[in-house]
């Protein structure tokens, strides 16, 4: 992954964190310098900003958590400097399910906030809030702040924050999945509209959770349009059946000729016993090409192992098995025979031509 670091593995889930999250450290401790000239100052903040990112990769741990218990995998979670994303491999299919697993982040907030708001009223360390600052006052109170804080921006009811999840949730539990997303999406848009105009009377953050808000609206809504619209279309009908394929002995040279003499880009490697071996991409054969030059042996390049797709299972399926391996391209099989590949391109080129068909028909109709 690019610009992440690995930060270690949790529960099974690899954690990154983005090399922007580093900036935003050394603005703190910088701005805490400038402020105290004082190096212990300076670690008080950076140990806050620190203590705030556990509690949000908490917060994504109660997602992703509460998706295993569905039998939902969480791909990796990233720690950027404006939040963290769990990756999961889908979502619930179920309403009440998506709403369990939205509703898990924001509650470990709560239970974080909970537990200092016991800890310091037990001890009688609770001060007003008007004595609290950004980088002043109770530090384990403005942790509790922040906490509260977390909740209640991540329950706004838009996209991609918790409460548009929450909201869907409960609208799909009445109507339709697509068009409950539809709503929700709207709403999450209209709220967006509403920060940005706050936002040029002289808050420029709300400018930015406007943008964020508006986009993460944009996405879902389109997200979930195109899964209903691929919804029931078997592999066989959207695959490359005109594909060519190479020998794992096979020079490098011999993929050259062949993307020069066609359009296709990435090639199932098939072995002497008409077994599938691996696959090359574009990719991986221009790197190897720059560095080793064209007698070098497709084997040497293939990515091995690839998951296969069968021709008579939906496209649907194949679409997230294409984005959960990272392979570009997949091979397609009937009967353990490879019959043709499948990739996003060829997705949406078969969908672009059903769509303008069907268009055609109604002209045609009308």
């Amino acid at each position: 992954m690019k610009w992440q670091w690995k930060f270690g593995t949790f529960a099974g889930i690899d954690v990154y964190i983005h090399a922007t999250f580093l900036l935003l450290i050394g603005w703190v401790g910088y701005s805490h310098w400038l402020e105290n000239n004082n190096w212990l100052e300076v670690l008080s903040g950076i140990g806050f900003i620190l203590v705030l990112f556990v509690c949000v990769l908490l917060h994504e741990y109660g997602h992703a958590l509460t998706a295993r218990k569905y039998g939902i995998k969480t791909r990796d979670i990233t720690l950027y400097p404006i939040g963290g994303v769990a990756r999961l491999e889908r979502m619930p299919e179920k309403p009440i399910e998506e709403l369990w697993v939205a509703l898990m982040g924001p509650a470990v907030n709560v239970v974080i906030a909970a537990g200092l708001f016991a800890a310091l009223f037990l001890t009688g360390n609770l001060v007003p809030l008007t004595e609290l600052g950004v980088a002043s006052g109770s530090f384990l109170e403005r942790v509790m702040v922040v906490n509260i804080s977390l909740v209640l921006f991540n329950l706004i009811p838009a996209f991609p924050m918790d409460g548009g999840r929450v909201l869907r949730a409960l609208l799909a539990m009445r109507i339709d999945y697509v068009r409950a997303t539809q709503i929700a999406a709207s709403i999450g848009q209209g709220l967006a509209l509403l920060f940005g105009l706050v936002g040029l009377f002289g808050n420029a953050s709300l400018l930015f959770i406007a943008f964020f808000i508006w986009i993460g609206a944009s996405q879902e809504s389109g997200a979930v349009q195109m899964k209903n619209v691929i919804s029931g279309i078997p592999v066989g009908r959207a695959m490359l059946t005109d594909y060519k394929s190479l020998s794992p002995r096979d020079p490098l040279s011999r993929m050259t000729q062949l993307i020069l003499a066609g359009s296709q880009h990435d090639f199932p490697v098939i072995d002497d016993n008409g077994r599938i071996a691996g696959v090359v991409t574009r990719d991986d054969f221009l790197s190897a090409l720059t560095q080793h030059g064209q007698n070098v042996a497709v084997s040497a390049v293939m990515r091995g192992s690839p998951p296969e797709v069968d021709s008579y299972e939906m496209v649907e399926s194949a679409l997230m098995r294409i984005q959960e391996s990272g392979f570009p391209t997949l091979p397609v099989t009937h009967s353990g025979q490879l019959v043709g590949i499948i990739t996003t391109e060829n997705i949406t080129e078969y969908l672009m031509i059903r769509t303008a068909l069907r268009t055609s028909q109604a002209v045609t109709l009308s």
